[in-house]
């Protein structure tokens, strides 16, 4: 990379807009990632954020008026640590996601495609457990 590395943006936040409460939708993405909101975030508020502590983008979840009207055209593709896919699938589903198809492979490869409550896509790949 050189020195024209640092000249380069970085992702600093990733943003999920909401028709709910950002709070419900963070507590959501809090469970499902195993980071905390941050501290002063309260249901009722415009916003809420999660930090990676190891340095990652911080989400950061905003109350819209508009409803989502369309697939997303990026989403997170989450790879388990210490479960099977299918094992992360199902306690997504447990924390209020919703399947919207299964691309698993024959040979094991592929993802899940999932929704979060506010509707937001994202997929669950193999992981090491697979």
């Amino acid at each position: 990379m050189g020195e024209q590395g640092s000249l380069n943006p970085t992702i600093r936040t990733i943003t999920f807009d909401c028709t709910g409460d950002p709070y419900d939708l963070g507590l959501f993405w809090s469970e499902l990632l195993g980071r905390p909101l941050a501290d002063d975030d309260k249901p009722g508020d415009p916003e809420a954020v999660i930090v990676d502590p190891s340095g990652g983008p911080t989400l950061l979840f905003v109350h819209v008026p508009e409803d989502k009207a369309a697939k997303n055209r990026v989403h997170l593709d989450l790879q388990p640590h210490g479960r099977t896919r299918a094992a992360e699938v199902e306690r997504a589903l447990g924390l209020g996601a919703r399947q919207i198809a299964d691309h698993t492979r024959p040979d094991g490869g592929g993802w899940v495609t999932l929704a979060d409550p506010e509707g937001n896509e994202f997929c669950v790949e193999r992981g090491k457990s697979g």
